[in-house]
């Protein structure tokens, strides 16, 4: 029969799980917790309880990602698409970018489902490379457009990439004010919000300055990509055929359709 203590020492593997930044090599107490999580399994079943009440789901408990937790959709300490884009921007049409950038960085982090799948897979991704994929699929987006004689004038029923190069193509890619920083609301700038968004997260490792920013994934963001696997938007971008090359970059060779709101408000599963 667990016990109070039992009890709290559940809840604080689920807190300490809910520090992303925190390693478990690192703070003895948080090691010993997992150790016990993986060889009691009355213990476990403690602390997966008081993570589903908590409205969490337990994606992995490991050395690696240690208690890597997720956030259903109603739960207190999830980070909606739409939200986050919100406290980024009043803006539609930029939440409509901050949506597509972070789909953006989780396929060029895991470009191919055997690395998504692989625990060793480290992915890396730049900001100037995620512009750069960015703006590649537009322009085969715009291709494709032309070749089928349609209006590039968005409409409402346009599908989400369709729509979405429409939008990308007409925001600078970096702009500039007087003093040559780099605009926020430029795709650029854009980009490099959501990846400081990731890695404050605790879901990307910044390794260097280079190409705007260059970042490791962790294994609590790969956990948290093959949770967001199956979302639509996320299967639409994947769809689009990404190559990577040594240099970070990627190349596109083919395209496929979804609803527009379904980049705008990905719903992706990130917690606070």
């Amino acid at each position: 029969m667990p016990t109070p203590a039992d009890t709290a020492d559940a809840a604080r593997l689920v807190a300490l799980g809910l520090q992303p930044k925190l390693q478990p090599a690192r703070d003895a107490e948080y090691a010993e917790l997992l150790r016990r999580y993986r060889e009691h399994p009355a213990f476990a079943r403690l602390a997966d309880a008081v993570a589903t009440g908590l409205g969490l789901v337990v994606l992995e408990v490991s050395t690696r990602a240690g208690m890597a937790l997720a956030a259903a959709e109603d739960s207190v300490f999830a980070v909606r698409m739409g939200e986050y884009a919100r406290r980024a921007s009043a803006d539609s049409a930029d939440r409509f970018l901050h949506g597509l950038a972070h789909l953006a960085v989780a396929a060029l982090a895991f470009p191919r489902p055997e690395d998504l799948a692989d625990d060793g897979y480290i992915g890396r991704v730049s900001v100037n490379g995620v512009e750069s994929f960015v703006r590649q699929a537009c322009r085969r987006l715009e291709e494709r457009a032309e070749e089928a004689g349609e209006n590039t004038d968005p409409t409402s029923e346009a599908p989400g990439l369709e729509a979405a190069w429409r939008v990308y193509q007409r925001r600078s890619a970096t702009g500039a004010t007087k003093d040559a920083r780099r605009l926020a609301g430029s795709t650029t700038g854009i980009v490099a919000k959501a990846v400081t968004f990731l890695a404050d997260s605790g879901f990307l490792q910044r390794t260097s300055d280079e190409s705007g920013g260059t970042y490791r994934t962790t294994a609590r963001y790969q956990l948290q990509v093959r949770d967001m696997a199956g979302n639509a938007a996320m299967a639409e971008l994947l769809d689009l055929g990404v190559v990577p090359v040594a240099d970070g970059q990627a190349s596109l060779v083919a395209n496929t359709d979804s609803d527009e709101e379904l980049v705008a408000d990905a719903g992706l599963p990130f917690h606070s």
